[in-house]
């Protein structure tokens, strides 16, 4: 286990994405350990998701504004690049986000001295992926790789916790739906799911691991599960007893849009079949060869979905 902080305690760390499900953890565990930190935000970000009553150094500005970034970067060592668009859904403009923009704002963190980028992926993410998210992740790797900035990459399988879009999206189509749940096939497709407070902190250890720069880390949770097992698991920690309905694959995909389209913020959009068209696991001991850490099983974290 690494001395998580003996070298980047002095360090200015910038967190692009700090209102999104990971970007809050990890703002929680940088600022448990007193490590000084700034956030980049959104200028059109809602009162609402701004930080309350607390004394953060912020600075708002959009990813596409070359002159806010340079300010934002000043006197910083480490970028965490969390941010990302697929929560828009078809609205998302994956290319110009995860290309375009991510190659201003990697020249400029190359220009500021930047000692450390980190750039948030998915496992599945490659150039030539036939689905839109894995191959908008797998360009934006190679930007970063051919940034000329020390990076780490982590390709991560579906990450779950309090606040999730995974477990919780799949908690409100149960609700919604009155008990039925709809799989695409019968939900065989094999996923990874990782608590989030085992991610965050394999993040921050990472920081003072040099043998995780100019490295792309694949890391899941301790258990191969199938999208029916886990949609199953949701339900128990629910106390609910869903009916499970296999529709095609296709079927699915306009299901997806269906919802998207209908609901107000919806709980999920049309990049699920991204994640659910093939099999997105690595090897079970990913999280404790890497970093040893042993990571919980799904089942004894969903607490969080009784209410």
């Amino acid at each position: 286990m690494p001395n998580c902080f003996s070298a980047i305690i002095a360090s200015m760390i910038l967190v692009t994405g700090s209102t999104g499900f990971i970007g809050k953890k990890l703002v929680e565990k940088l600022e448990e350990n007193s490590v000084d930190f700034r956030l980049l935000m959104s200028p059109g970000l809602p009162g609402s998701q701004l930080p309350k009553g607390k004394n953060f150094n912020v600075v708002l500005s959009s990813l596409g504004d070359k002159g806010s970034l340079r300010a934002a970067l000043s006197n910083v060592d480490i970028v965490f690049h969390l941010a990302g668009v697929e929560q828009e859904g078809s609205n998302a403009d994956l290319r110009r986000f995860e290309v375009n923009n991510l190659e201003a704002f990697t020249d400029i963190a190359k220009a500021a001295g930047v000692n450390r980028f980190y750039y948030m992926s998915h496992l599945g993410a490659d150039r030539n992926s036939a689905y839109g998210l894995m191959k908008a992740k797998g360009l934006g790797e190679e930007v970063v790789r051919n940034s000329g900035l020390p990076y780490t990459i982590f390709r991560s399988s579906w990450l779950f916790g309090d606040g999730d879009h995974f477990t919780e999206s799949i908690a409100r189509l149960i609700r919604k739906f009155m008990g039925f749940f709809f799989l695409p096939g019968e939900g065989t497709v094999l996923l990874q799911p990782l608590w989030i407070d085992d991610f965050v902190t394999a993040m921050v250890w990472s920081m003072d691991m040099p043998a995780t720069v100019n490295q792309t880390l694949e890391v899941g949770g301790p258990e191969h599960l199938s999208f029916r097992d886990i949609a199953q698991q949701v339900a128990d920690g629910m106390s609910k007893t869903p009916r499970f309905l296999n529709i095609s694959p296709v079927q699915y995909s306009f299901f997806s849009q269906l919802i998207e389209s209908n609901m107000k913020n919806p709980a999920i959009n049309v990049y699920w079949m991204d994640y659910l068209a093939e099999n997105r696991t690595t090897s079970l001991d990913s999280m404790a060869r890497l970093f040893e850490i042993n990571p919980a099983r799904m089942k004894t974290k969903l607490s969080y979905l009784k209410g």
